[in-house]
């Protein structure tokens, strides 16, 4: 049978039409592409296809790849990196801190004072007043009277005697409560600490108020049961603080955040949001407030990685061994320079702890661990090099230290050695550094504080985070923490362990892939890989030091689609 030769010119250019790729759905052109990748580290452009990158190369090269349909950014120079990853944050902190009072911006307690009162003024007759970010060494002049630098909650009742007040400390690692939120507690002066926590008390034996550590769950859970809520309110505001974490995380970049700690209610709640599509961003959560027998009958049926397109990964525990240097709850290896009686607490036993953390290795779950102090820091080592010697069949393991803030040099090779990740903030470096040696001493603030450029070279990977809402979501200031370690005043603190640019970028990319075991997904602007996707105002790998804080996001893109752009 013969086919006419127009017939089979037809059938050709319709096969070959329908084998042309379909044209990028986002193209980036005309900027500064810094990769993270080192097979191709810098470049002009890249394209997007759905919510993966097509390609990354030159104008010329990523121009073939637009269509008609194709949305198309002219980055004007400005620098494209990949999506921030919040190594060390709590999210739903973060968006509670939006609808309490924020006390980050207080010169003196007086300040805080006159917050409160005000409050008081319009809140209902009995209701509970909150609020975040107070620190004693911030304030201009120590209020009078005092203990441990911080008043009595006299000044609190005068100004609040009806309305319950608990203010968290900006580490939170302590509260504040008045008159009102004690009694509602039952806290008296016949009250014991209770353990890895402590009431500080005054010279006649009262409550001052201060609730260091596991204290600030006395009146908590006291508040908690004598003005109850309703479980539609609860959901509601779960929703609202949701939004409003992820609002704030986006409109800075990021695009993953490791969620250091929630139980499964909570856990429940993020998917039943990625279910409806209303998580904002990519979260990595670590399960956290669960007794062990919870944990044994609930991790596996939890266990979750890259559910809802990737928007949800539930396969870490959060553990916490010590407390804050800044609220002397630090577990050190000697006293404290400024409180020699003490050595910081230990908040849960270390067998207590390694039964949990064997709990986790069993059932296939990370183990990251709160350690600020330098014997918290050795004590969880030698707890994970103990659990990795009895369970030699388990690799790539990865578990890590969150916070790593004081090592002993001693202590540093261990972690390239055992494959622990030290979990850092750069930001805690330039927010900490004018009292760290108070606390410690100026010969051992040096050789234990933040020893970044230390655990890179000994090969350690280390990975950085914000600490939100102890500190502000934004990644810029905790990179320019990690490469100047320079105060406001202009004080660099130990020089010697700064980064470089690119270091730094890594630990806010790819390296918080690695801890969370996604680095084949995100953490670099490589093919295959999500688009997840930052434009910043500022090159920050190439201006000076002190421009860097001035730097902001202009763009955040998350799996191809805009999630934010600045306004002019």
């Amino acid at each position: 049978m013969r086919i006419a030769l127009p017939c089979i010119l037809a059938v050709v250019a319709c096969h070959a039409a329908s084998a042309q790729p379909r044209p990028a759905d986002l193209v980036l052109l005309h900027g500064e592409v810094f990769s993270v990748d080192p097979q191709r580290p810098r470049a002009q452009a890249l394209a997007a296809r759905g919510d993966r990158i097509i390609a990354v190369g030159s104008d010329a090269d990523i121009q073939k790849l637009a269509g008609p349909g194709t949305k198309v950014i002219d980055l004007r120079g400005r620098l494209a990196i990949p999506g921030f990853i919040d190594g060390h944050g709590h999210y739903t902190a973060l968006g509670e801190s939006k609808l309490i009072l924020d006390l980050t911006h207080a010169k003196t307690w007086d300040d805080i004072v006159a917050q409160v009162a005000d409050a008081a003024r319009k809140a209902a007759p009995g209701s509970l007043i909150e609020g975040r970010g107070w620190h004693q060494e911030k304030w201009t002049r120590a209020p009078q009277p005092n203990v441990e630098g911080v008043p009595l909650h006299a000044s609190l009742d005068r100004v609040s005697p009806s309305n319950p007040v608990v203010l968290e400390h900006a580490s939170g690692h302590a509260a504040f409560a008045n008159a009102q939120a004690l009694k509602l507690a039952g806290v008296t002066r016949e009250t014991p600490d209770p353990p890895g926590g402590e009431i500080v008390k005054d010279g006649s034996g009262e409550p001052t108020g201060l609730l260091k550590e596991t204290a600030q769950g006395l009146v908590r859970a006291g508040i908690a049961n004598q003005l109850p809520g309703s479980a539609a309110k609860d959901e509601a505001r779960f929703r609202k603080v949701v939004e409003l974490a992820g609002a704030d995380a986006l409109s800075k970049g990021v695009t993953t955040f490791h969620d250091a700690g929630a139980n499964f209610a909570t856990i429940e709640g993020y998917k039943k949001l990625a279910d409806e599509g209303k998580l904002p961003l990519r979260l990595y959560v670590m399960v956290r407030f669960e007794p062990d027998a919870s944990l044994e009958a609930n991790l596996d049926r939890h266990r979750l990685i890259g559910y809802a397109h990737g928007m949800l990964t539930v396969r870490a525990i959060k553990e916490q061994i010590d407390g804050a240097l800044g609220s002397h709850g630090a577990w050190l290896l000697g006293p404290y320079a400024d409180l020699p009686s003490s050595t910081g607490l230990l908040l849960k036993p270390i067998p207590d702890f390694e039964k949990t953390a064997r709990i986790a290795i069993r059932h296939g779950f990370q183990v990251n661990t709160h350690a600020i102090g330098d014997r918290a820091n050795r004590e969880v080592l030698d707890v994970y090099e103990r659990i990795f010697r009895d369970f030699p069949d388990k690799g790539d393991l990865r578990w890590r230290i969150e916070h790593a803030q004081h090592v002993e040099p001693a202590d540093v090779p261990r972690f390239k050695r055992l494959g622990v990740i030290a979990s850092m903030q750069g930001v805690h470096i330039v927010s900490d550094a004018p009292w760290v040696a108070k606390r410690l001493g100026e010969e051992r603030a040096r050789r234990t504080s933040y020893p970044w450029r230390s655990l890179i070279d000994a090969g350690a990977v280390v990975t950085n985070g914000t600490d939100t809402p102890v500190e502000d979501v934004d990644p810029i200031p905790s990179f320019h923490g990690a490469v100047s370690r320079k105060t406001k005043d202009g004080t660099v603190f130990v020089p010697e362990q700064r980064v470089s640019r690119e270091e730094a970028l890594r630990a806010s990319t790819l390296n918080n892939a690695y801890a969370a075991f996604e680095e084949n997904e995100k953490g670099s602007l490589s093919v295959g890989k999500l688009a997840d996707i930052v434009v910043l105002s500022k090159n920050i790998l190439t201006i000076p030091d002190d421009e860097i804080p001035s730097t902001r996001v202009d763009l955040t893109i998350l799996g191809g689609q805009v999630r934010m752009t600045r306004s002019p």
